[in-house]
């Protein structure tokens, strides 16, 4: 297993790209376009499943997200958990942090919790947000996403792309980018790194928003960076206001043990 066995050879040398991930706007990241071997990739996007009909999909449908996701490798391809493989192994680790100048050792997620597999079909959403900041099952701080995307002709009309805001100004993206096929964007994660797709997607329905994420941990992180532990952080941006119901649910969440907050999900259902 090599580097160039799956990166193309323009971005084989991570510390060519350092100046440019920690310089771009509005919040460390890079995009990388034509980033792995297509080879490689048209099999994981040729065995990309409908998650709507696998038996680990995890669905979300409210007002702040509309979507699908896999969980854990079960469902996940072969062609797929060969990529994974390689995204979380110390090669590529290596690679991540000399290109982020990240000090702190980073560790894959092999339990992959949020990652895998996503899918948004028409009229999906989600809206901006930063991440949970904590790994749900081990003591690690959450420093990197890497999304990688898997649509083959996709019509910028449809919406759909990833924009990434300046925390000071929530109402317009500093960056759109096109979820398109082998397209690879790679951000630090913070409390304040926000991004998401808030419009609805419009695209047929036999088409659907594809990708891969994966996430990169670490134990400890800088002290300017430090925060308490939190869920996913949505934020009201271009005039919405979201239900009290919604945040109430999202407080609930982050209170109550996941067997007891699963329980009363049920009641008030």
């Amino acid at each position: 297993m090599q580097l160039d066995d799956y990166i193309s050879q323009k971005y084989i040398r991570a510390s060519d790209l350092r100046s440019l991930y920690i310089n771009n706007k509005p919040f460390e990241h890079i995009v990388m376009k034509d980033f792995f071997n297509p080879e490689i990739l048209n099999k994981v996007y040729d065995e990309f499943p409908d998650l709507s009909n696998i038996n680990s999909k995890i669905e979300f449908a409210n007002q702040k997200e509309i979507k699908l996701a896999s969980s854990g490798f079960a469902d996940i391809s072969p062609s797929a958990s060969k990529l994974i493989t390689f995204l979380n192994s110390d090669i590529f680790l290596e690679y991540l942090n000399t290109m982020t100048g990240i000090d702190e050792i980073l560790i894959s997620d092999p339990y992959l919790s949020g990652g895998g597999y996503h899918e948004i079909k028409k009229g999906g959403v989600l809206k901006i947000h930063a991440d949970f900041n904590k790994h749900p099952k081990m003591d690690l701080d959450r420093r990197l996403n890497l999304l990688l995307y898997l649509n083959k002709d996709w019509n910028k009309d449809w919406n759909g792309s990833l924009e990434l805001y300046d925390e000071n100004n929530l109402t317009e993206p500093a960056i759109s980018i096109a979820p398109e096929f082998n397209t690879c964007v790679i951000f630090t994660t913070k409390s304040n790194t926000f991004h998401g797709h808030p419009d609805k997607l419009r695209c047929p329905e036999n088409v659907s928003r594809r990708s891969i994420a994966l996430y990169y941990f670490s134990i400890g992180r800088p002290d300017i960076e430090n925060s308490d532990k939190h869920s996913t952080l949505f934020v009201e941006s271009k005039g919405e206001q979201f239900s009290k119901s919604g945040n109430l649910r999202s407080l609930a969440k982050d209170f109550f043990p996941p067997i007891l907050f699963k329980g009363l999900k049920k009641i008030f259902k």
